[in-house]
């Protein structure tokens, strides 16, 4: 009987009131809370913030000098009629087009030379990776003066030196050159960055794997047909969605060296958004033009990582 009588008072020991429980978890745990508020807050400041105020004003016909007029999806109906968005995104297709499979194909090979053993392997990885740690901006200069039509280092020695061109290009200037030529300077930049990633996914194949195929007789291209290719795919899929959205991402090269020009020829959406909200001071249109580029972007990155994931099952 005594012992049963003292398992309550044990119970009644041993309990802890909810409210000092909960204060013994605020202070346990006070200091991470500390440390992750002033990132938090910048976030919530800098980035999360600004996305809502813009998806808000996206449904206004913003005005600066007084107050604005709610106007419901009118901003978005423009845009899916507006000609010249309807170009640029045709052009961000182009380029994606030219540089996406230019970027895989040379930082593919260039990957594949420096996992081989060359003589001055370290030198030659500097080099390759050298553009891509140069600013867009210094980048889009020197290729200014190197496309530029009378003067360009390209045309000179295209046409004065190799005689393989009937004539100096504007490659700035025409209409069928310029988005061309922005995309290859776009491949050559992005070579490095690409040869990278695929020399990691070469160095997660094993050397085993290689060995084997050797002793059953397959050649060097059979091995990289049968065994490199199919290894990458998951490199490939990561690639191939990055440098998809990098390539409609593009905004610097082209502000620079054309600002969209001849006739919206280079336009892209983000160059077209950018002269709606800050140069005709239209916030509203150019915060629906990003919102629906955004959409766009997501539905397109879903679908490449469906259909890559599919094919890079083995």
């Amino acid at each position: 009987m005594r012992s049963q009588s003292l398992k309550p008072v044990a119970r009644a020991a041993a309990f802890t009131p909810p409210r000092a429980g909960i204060l013994q978890r605020m202070r346990k745990y006070a200091p991470i809370y500390l440390f992750l508020l002033p990132g938090t807050a910048i976030f919530l400041l800098w980035t999360i913030y600004p996305l809502v105020d813009a998806f808000v004003m996206s449904f206004y016909h913003w005005n600066l000098n007084g107050p604005s007029t709610y106007i419901g999806l009118a901003n978005y109906q423009q845009a899916l009629a507006d000609p010249i968005f309807i170009q640029a995104m045709k052009n961000v297709v182009l380029y994606a087009l030219i540089s996406v499979p230019g970027q895989l194909i040379f930082g593919l090979a260039a990957a594949l030379l420096l996992d081989s053993a060359v003589r001055f392997r370290a030198f030659f990885r500097t080099l390759f990776y050298l553009p891509v740690v140069t600013s867009w901006v210094v980048v889009s200069l020197l290729f200014t003066y190197l496309y530029n039509s009378q003067a360009g280092a390209i045309n000179y020695i295209l046409y004065d030196v190799l005689h393989v061109i009937p004539g100096y290009i504007f490659w700035l200037g025409d209409e069928n050159v310029a988005l061309p030529a922005i995309a290859f300077m776009n491949i050559w930049k992005g070579i490095g960055w690409t040869a990278v990633i695929f020399l990691a996914g070469l160095q997660t194949i094993p050397a085993d794997v290689y060995e084997a195929a050797k002793v059953d007789g397959a050649g060097r291209i059979q091995r990289f047909r049968a065994i490199t290719i199919p290894l990458l795919a998951p490199t490939f899929m990561f690639l191939v969605v990055m440098l998809v959205i990098g390539a409609f991402n593009t905004f610097i090269q082209v502000f620079i060296m054309t600002q969209g020009g001849p006739n919206h020829s280079t336009e892209t959406v983000l160059t077209y958004m950018y002269t709606n909200a800050f140069a005709n001071v239209d916030f509203g249109y150019g915060a629906a033009i990003s919102y629906l580029f955004t959409l766009l972007m997501f539905v397109i990155s879903m679908a490449e990582i469906r259909i890559l994931r599919r094919r890079s099952q083995y």
